[in-house]
């Protein structure tokens, strides 16, 4: 770092990446502002720097040691940061700590026999609350949340129906359990139960969303709620303000034809059900058939995409549940959770592949709900909204969701052209 980049960096003040220290500041408050800022995005540390930014140096010559010796003892998993020091004019040295964004999150203040947690709020580090502690654990691959138990469920609370089905006649197994004993050891297995510490087997949250057949009633964040609005806002008075309760794939059975058939939908076919009369229309012309052709506003399956990413990839941790909202000119799928790990909206459109809920996502690739290369935003969403109206979908991604615009094809009544708003 040169003089200039540093006295612009400290003209600006502290902010979630920036953070400025005396010289007397103890151990175990360095290593606090270190784990806040490897468990958010990284950050620097300026040592001989007052809060406000006034530069008063450093006073010890062994700053360099001092701060290692620190990390060494007080930061737990290891992290080895950049150290410099620069001197100003006046002969005052300021130190320059350069902490990389974490890889093993979360990291942790070791003191006092204790193991505390911090995250970078504003130009403050406080403590993590217990949900994001998980986020951290499950950014750091150290968990996944779709397999945790949840409190209050039993192995009843499962569709035994669509589990055998799964079984049998999705994945092939050929060993299908027969008792209550079996099957609850089978489903711990598959990360479809979990123990609840408390001498208890009982759902994960990946078995209760793909095979309960109310799961909201256990996981309140696990319903699809869908809004239709007639303008282009949110109004108060809504066109469709609805809940769907559903596990995330159908309940199929086997007739005596041998045929496979839909007893029972899943969250994705009673979505198709309730939204079609509002993402399509009737033709005002018939055809030679004495038929008017539907006409759609937007590809089905470049939606039915979005949303089942949605589903597979959503946060667990977040108690909120997925918006579809319809609009005038728009159709918007709010997903909660930032995405997982190092992706972004650039990776994911270039195809990369990283999902938060694997269990999920291999259940739904086994219904064929998604392909097998698991790229659906690069390989239908983006190419179908480009090819049916000529306008790509646009992504927005906050720490508190990810959002996919999908911009609605203008329907002449004629039906002859193919302009969007």
């Amino acid at each position: 770092m040169i003089k200039t980049e540093l006295m612009e960096i400290i003209a600006n003040g502290e902010n979630s990446g920036i953070e400025f220290k005396r010289d007397d500041l103890r151990p175990e408050q360095l290593a606090k502002e270190v784990v806040a800022l490897a468990n958010l995005q990284g950050g620097r540390i300026f040592i001989g720097v007052e809060d406000d930014g006034t530069i008063t140096g450093l006073q010890h010559n062994n700053t360099q040691e001092w701060v290692l010796n620190t990390f060494r003892d007080k930061v737990y998993p290891q992290l080895i940061p950049f150290y410099e020091e620069l001197t100003i004019d006046d002969q005052k040295r300021v130190a320059i700590i350069t902490i990389a964004a974490g890889l093993s999150k979360p990291y942790m203040l070791k003191h006092n026999q204790r193991e505390d947690v911090y995250i970078r709020m504003g130009s403050r580090s406080e403590l993590a609350s217990r949900e994001q502690q998980l986020r951290l654990f499950e950014s750091g691959g150290l968990l996944h949340v779709e397999v945790l138990p949840i409190a209050g469920t039993r192995m009843q609370h499962l569709d035994r129906q669509r589990l055998n089905f799964y079984l049998a006649d999705i994945i092939k197994d050929p060993d299908i359990p027969t008792t209550d004993e079996e099957w609850e050891k089978r489903l711990l297995g598959l990360g479809l139960m979990a123990p609840d510490g408390l001498g208890n087997n009982v759902c994960s949250v990946a078995g209760l969303v793909c095979f309960a057949n109310n799961p909201r009633r256990y996981l309140r964040q696990s319903g699809l709620r869908v809004m239709v609005f007639a303008g282009a806002d949110k109004e108060y008075q809504a066109k469709l303000d609805v809940l769907l309760d559903a596990p995330l794939v159908g309940r199929w059975v086997v007739n005596p034809e041998g045929q496979k058939v839909l007893d029972q939908e899943g969250v994705v076919e009673k979505l198709s059900a309730v939204i079609r009369p509002f993402i399509s229309e009737e033709s005002a012309e018939i055809d030679e058939n004495m038929r008017r052709e539907r006409q759609w506003h937007y590809p089905w399956e470049a939606l039915r995409e979005a949303i089942i990413n949605a589903l597979a990839h959503r946060d667990w941790t977040i108690a909120v549940d997925i918006e579809l909202s319809v609009y005038s000119n728009r159709l918007e799928i709010i997903s909660p959770g930032k995405l997982q790990n190092s992706m972004t909206i650039e990776k994911m459109i270039a195809g990369q592949r990283s999902p938060r809920n694997p269990l999920i996502m291999d259940i739904l690739r086994d219904y064929a709900y998604v392909d097998a290369r698991g790229m659906g935003v690069r390989t239908k969403i983006i190419p179908l909204m480009k090819k049916f109206n000529h306008n790509e979908p646009v992504f927005e991604l906050t720490d508190d969701y990810l959002k996919t615009t999908l911009f609605r094809k203008t329907l002449i009544k004629s039906g002859t052209t193919n302009e969007h708003e």
